[in-house]
């Protein structure tokens, strides 16, 4: 087992595919353990089945995709739309940190286009902080530890905030290498495909994931497929120059200052 350890943590299924499997690939590349969470289990996610059944069949695709990014898979633990900041959702995150001990952490934006995602980074935020916190009890009840961990911030859907305005990331991975992978991964989530057309007006999975990463590149110095990325505060998880994700992909990680220069 690596010491070095990265978990993708979402709201929903296919949200990591979306915006986080590319750098997810190159960090098992450059020799990370990956692990991979949805907060909820996507039941909400379709009108043809009922909730439960939409939910089984989210989870088998999610596994699926888990098992294309080379990623440990952790089950979801509340519905759609029931992620919010709560202490048992907080509880449970916690534990689950503890367990896999991540020096890397990838998570939604802090602010994004609707609420399950927002507080998704919340709990995330949280519940890393508490990681060496003896005195707060998680369920199931998981011993603390000491160790740095980094968190990362996604991009936000369409790239903006509510109110429509451009978010341009800090950093940029350069994802082009592990673009068709990082398709073949958000292609398990097959149930999505009508949803997504009915909901957002999105043509394809395929499609919508060819314009994320086509946007994002091109405010990218120069990738051609690109996530973006905003680096956590440092102030209670690691030291103040760590940059892990810098670190381990070297050249393909780069900002638009890094280019000018």
């Amino acid at each position: 087992m690596s010491d070095n350890v990265a978990i993708a943590i979402s709201a929903h299924p296919d949200d990591i595919e979306f915006y986080m499997a590319g750098t997810m690939l190159l960090l098992c590349e450059a020799g990370y353990d990956l692990h991979y969470l949805t907060l909820a289990n996507g039941c909400c996610g379709g009108t043809q089945f009922d909730a439960p059944t939409i939910a089984r069949t989210r989870a088998e695709e999610a596994k699926r995709a888990a098992d294309l990014l080379g990623a440990t898979f952790h089950p979801s633990f509340c519905n759609d739309l029931e992620i919010v900041y709560a202490l048992n959702l907080l509880r449970q995150l916690a534990a689950i940190i503890r367990e896999v001990k991540p020096t890397l952490i990838l998570t939604h934006p802090p602010v994004d286009y609707m609420e399950d995602h927002t507080c998704t980074c919340r709990l995330v935020v949280t519940a890393a902080f508490a990681r060496e916190m003896p005195n707060f009890v998680t369920t199931p009840e998981r011993k603390p530890y000491s160790g740095d961990i980094t968190i990362y911030h996604s991009t936000p859907h369409g790239l903006t905030d509510p109110l429509g305005h451009l978010m341009v990331p800090d950093l940029f991975v350069n994802v082009e290498a592990v673009h068709n992978r990082k398709c073949d991964a958000l292609a398990a989530h097959k149930s999505q495909s009508a949803w997504l057309e009915t909901s957002q007006g999105a043509p394809s999975l395929i499609s919508m994931l060819n314009a994320v990463s086509t946007k994002v590149g091109e405010l990218s110095p120069g990738f051609r497929h690109a996530e973006g990325w905003w680096k956590h505060s440092h102030l209670g998880f690691c030291r103040e120059e760590a940059d892990p994700l810098r670190e381990a992909l070297g050249s393909l990680a780069n900002t638009s200052k890094d280019h000018s220069s």
